[in-house]
């Protein structure tokens, strides 16, 4: 009598894609945005990671996970200690599968069909990179909000940043990537991962924004956006910590752009021509905030004959130029 052949397990396909959900000191928020989350109509890795916020974030977020039922992957898991938004991406990104991150906070919702369309979209367009979309404002109890953000263009090439003289990129909550953008170049520096991120995907292919809200993005007073900028600081406060913040922001994002081209030797000449003015624009525009903030007046002239030199920021340094006839109140600093 012949054996019974055996039949090897099939393992469970691995998802296209991983969403990123991380939070920090979101316990009035998670709820909703796990939920979105498992509202998604493409099956997904989601991995919910709490930087060691200590609120009750991750209690919550934990107990939801331990709940679900459904087509997606989930895990939950929290920090040792508190790393900051850079290095908490890159914590969590060695524990990501999908060839598409998704990136998502704790405090806001994403629309059901955001990573069905997402997807469609890399698919749709091979040479992009790094995508970001439209958005829904929100308040800390869900209403309808307005919020100063200019309407983002719907491509984010180094031309545009050179071109308009903005050092803004896509919206960090919006984002998603395939994960050459971070697998090539390794471990973001500075502090925040938006403007990197738009960087590299400009390097690699394209930087699109989609002109589709996927997402409700809240701003509330304990947001990530609201503390790096410190939007909700009092006054007297707001202007100082802005201007620390900013240089620190960056020096970071030049930090990492110049390590992405020091990995980039292939890179046409056009281009990293391009990349270069980039670079230069973040490195003047931290060296002009740090002087107006920390050095006498006539240290700031260096920066500012820099700026009027630099295509993309002689405006900008023009306008700088006649802070040196002004008193510093008069522009927010004592």
């Amino acid at each position: 009598m012949s054996a019974l052949p055996v039949l090897e397990s099939v393992a469970e396909p691995r998802p296209r894609v991983s969403v990123l959900l991380l939070c920090f000191r979101d316990a009035d928020y998670i709820r909703a945005a796990l939920d979105s989350a498992f509202a998604q109509t493409v099956p997904c890795e989601i991995i919910v990671s709490n930087d060691c916020s200590g609120d009750g974030t991750f209690e919550i977020a934990e107990e939801l996970v331990a709940a679900y039922r459904g087509p997606h992957r989930v895990h939950v898991r929290k920090t040792e200690r508190n790393l900051g938004v850079s290095a908490h991406f890159n914590d969590v990104m060695a524990l990501a599968s999908g060839e598409i991150i998704v990136m998502m906070a704790g405090d806001d919702i994403a629309y059901p069909e955001r990573v069905a369309t997402i997807v469609r979209a890399f698919d749709e367009h091979p040479g992009a990179t790094v995508l970001g979309s439209d958005f829904d404002a929100i308040g800390s109890h869900g209403e309808p909000i307005r919020v100063s953000f200019r309407q983002r263009p719907q491509r984010y090439d180094f031309d545009y940043y050179v071109r308009i003289g903005r050092l803004i990129g896509l919206l960090g909550a919006t984002m998603a990537f395939r994960r050459e953008v971070y697998d090539r170049f390794g471990p973001l520096l500075g502090p925040i991962e938006d403007n990197a991120l738009s960087l590299r995907g400009a390097l690699l292919g394209q930087s699109l924004n989609l002109r589709q809200p996927l997402i409700q993005y809240r701003r509330h007073p304990g947001s990530v956006s609201g503390t790096v900028f410190a939007r909700d600081e009092p006054r007297a406060l707001a202007t100082r910590r802005r201007y620390e913040r900013t240089v620190q922001f960056y020096r970071g994002t030049a930090d990492d752009l110049e390590a992405c081209l020091r990995k980039m030797p292939e890179l046409p000449r056009s281009k990293r021509r391009l990349a270069e003015q980039v670079l230069a624009m973040y490195r003047i525009e931290a060296d002009a905030r740090e002087a107006i903030l920390l050095q006498p007046r006539w240290r700031w002239l260096g920066p500012v004959l820099r700026g009027l030199g630099q295509r993309g920021l002689r405006r900008k340094s023009a306008e700088r130029a006649l802070k040196l006839l002004l008193p510093r109140s008069w522009f927010g600093l004592r």
